[in-house]
């Protein structure tokens, strides 16, 4: 199935060298481009498509407000924010607002395409850069705390480790080597940890941890 793909970006240089990147891919196709957050929810309404890629700083309506409101009207659209770490200071923003993923934009092909392709199939994409921003945030006392959902008291001891770890930015696969145990196991974690505190995917979880205290800025 090809995934269908919107850029919304108010750099036009940006938004044609994803779109030759991303139309480069067998299975990916760029149906639409934006080239603010207002022009991004038009287009998403009329295109239909399965990810789109959001710059955080556009005119008219930003990324962040575009997000939200793209989340709540069109919750099978997929959002991933296009930042650049050393300006973009709303990262925690932009996990509460909905987004999927983050994705420097100064990316390659192949990390343009995989993220593209694991948000579309349902995933989360959170490097260990994004997992930095965040702690930086709660050092900083920035991020707004949110009422917790779910009780991290529902969790077993073997899932509250996992849930820990994840918030430190830990993939699957390491999860697996440091807990010695399948990558397949860990994936039942990771799922069954959703489902009791009630959240989306691992960004959301990563959120939830450090709402919560139980992993502190720092640790």
């Amino acid at each position: 199935m090809t995934i269908r793909v919107l850029i919304a970006d108010d750099q036009q240089l940006i938004r044609q060298s994803f779109g030759i990147l991303l139309n480069a891919q067998p299975d990916i196709e760029v149906v639409a481009e934006a080239v603010n957050g207002q022009d991004a929810i038009d287009r998403i309404a009329a295109r239909c498509p399965d990810v789109a890629l959001m710059d955080i700083r556009m005119p008219v309506l930003d990324g962040l407000e575009a997000t939200r409101r793209i989340t709540q009207d069109f919750p099978d659209v997929k959002s991933i924010m296009l930042t650049t770490f050393d300006l973009d200071e709303y990262v925690y923003e932009a996990l509460r607002a909905g987004a999927h993923g983050f994705l420097l934009k100064d990316s390659s092909a192949q990390q343009l395409a995989d993220a593209v392709r694991t948000v579309a199939m349902g995933g989360a994409l959170l490097a260990p850069s994004v997992t930095k921003r965040l702690i930086e945030e709660f050092a900083r006392g920035g991020a707004p705390r949110a009422v917790p959902r779910g009780r991290v008291a529902d969790l077993t001891e073997r899932e509250t480790e996992v849930l820990s770890l994840i918030a430190r930015g830990l993939s699957n696969s390491e999860l697996a080597a440091h807990l010695v145990i399948a990558e397949q196991t860990v994936k039942t974690h990771v799922s069954r940890i959703l489902v009791k505190l009630g959240l989306r995917d691992r960004t959301q979880a990563v959120a939830f941890a450090y709402e919560t205290g139980l992993v502190r800025a720092g640790e």
